[in-house]
């Protein structure tokens, strides 16, 4: 759910070759891209990932995971894919989704977070990175008051980091009201203790009632927060707080085989890049202009369908700065439902017809 980097595309990708999850070229079935790895499975149901880069070493970069479950949590991933069990943290209430923050003041020093939502206690769970140390005190309530059935049971988050270096969480619920507070925001402080507290600044967004809300993405660069409507169309407002709370714009309507689902912002130089959008059911992902069209910058038009081999994807997540030989350009993780994660190098989504980082 996210500060994301996005390579140009323009066109439908074709491919003949990719890799397998042992690294092996293949022969491809229905033009599908194959991940260059799977990862090791969790227990019951993955849901969610999200990448923190580190910044110091990138190829010591790590995947973040939710498994969805009464006894789920938060699994971490190498960049094989591989689970690394002295960071996973297990027996929490069912987290759906997951998101990441960079330099988050505690203690006063610059923290970097993982953020999950604990749907079944009504909480978000915070953990430091990259030692996976808890720092939000046993969990912080949200969706205080609200009383309508299922009104606090959290799925979705998503990071803003203002032009300031204010930190917010921007987080969904499995129901909630159709106009005026589907969304609520938060800002994120020091309690004082080393721990975070979350301050209530906001409640904004529409819903059709169709399905439910859970993917959230903001860019922080160009100060917008995009989230999927299930079975509706993703929806655009301003991160900003200060900005108001009026719809920008509403896209992506009869562009999907079932449900728009996962999504992530994928930037490239000069805030120019892509908005990324899980097909679910329909093994592809939908992808959309960053910065709209020339001049009509909130009109958002289908570019291109890519098509790949995680099945019933519901949250992904991507960068494209280099992080190892193995991710040059670029690295896609998206959920599959076979309680995997799947690790995608942007060039084998990209193609030779679709420029890369370089």
């Amino acid at each position: 759910m996210k500060h994301r980097n996005l390579i140009y595309i323009a066109s439908v990708v074709v491919l003949s070759l990719s890799l397998s999850c042992n690294g092996g070229a293949q022969q491809m079935n229905n033009n599908e891209v194959k991940p260059l790895y799977v990862s090791d499975p969790v227990d019951f149901d993955s849901d969610d990932p999200a990448i923190w880069v580190n910044k110091a070493n990138p190829a010591k970069s790590l995947v973040i995971g939710t498994d969805k479950d009464t006894n789920g949590g938060l699994y971490v991933f190498d960049l094989k894919g591989k689970i690394i069990k002295s960071k996973t943290v297990k027996g929490l209430k069912r987290p759906n989704n997951v998101d990441i923050a960079y330099g988050l003041n505690l203690n006063g020093k610059k923290t970097d977070i993982a953020v999950t939502t604990e749907r079944y206690t009504h909480k978000l769970r915070m953990y430091s990175l990259p030692d996976m140390t808890p720092v939000d005190n046993g969990g912080i309530p949200v969706f205080v008051g609200e009383t309508g059935a299922e009104y606090r049971d959290l799925m979705g988050i998503s990071m803003y980091t203002d032009p300031k270096g204010q930190i917010y969480a921007i987080v969904g619920r499995k129901s909630g009201p159709n106009e005026g507070g589907y969304l609520w925001q938060y800002l994120l402080k020091d309690d004082g203790h080393g721990h975070v507290k979350a301050d209530l600044v906001r409640r904004f967004g529409s819903y059709s009632g169709k399905k439910e809300i859970e993917a959230i993405a903001v860019d922080n660069e160009l100060g917008f927060v995009y989230y999927c409507d299930e079975q509706f169309g993703v929806r655009k407002y301003y991160a900003d707080p200060a900005k108001g709370n009026q719809q920008l714009a509403l896209f992506g309507q009869g562009d999907f085989a079932v449900d728009n689902e996962g999504i992530a912002i994928y930037k490239i130089h000069g805030n120019k890049g892509y908005i990324l959008v899980s097909d679910q059911g329909g093994r592809q992902l939908k992808v959309y202009g960053r910065t709209g069209k020339d001049g009509k910058p909130n009109q958002h038009p289908l570019l291109s369908t890519l098509k790949y081999a995680a099945n019933q994807t519901d949250g992904i997540d991507v960068v494209s700065i280099p992080l190892n030989a193995d991710f040059k350009h670029g690295l896609l993780v998206a959920m599959s439902d076979d309680k995997t994660f799947h690790f995608y190098r942007w060039e084998d989504l990209a193609g030779k017809r679709l420029d890369v980082n370089r």
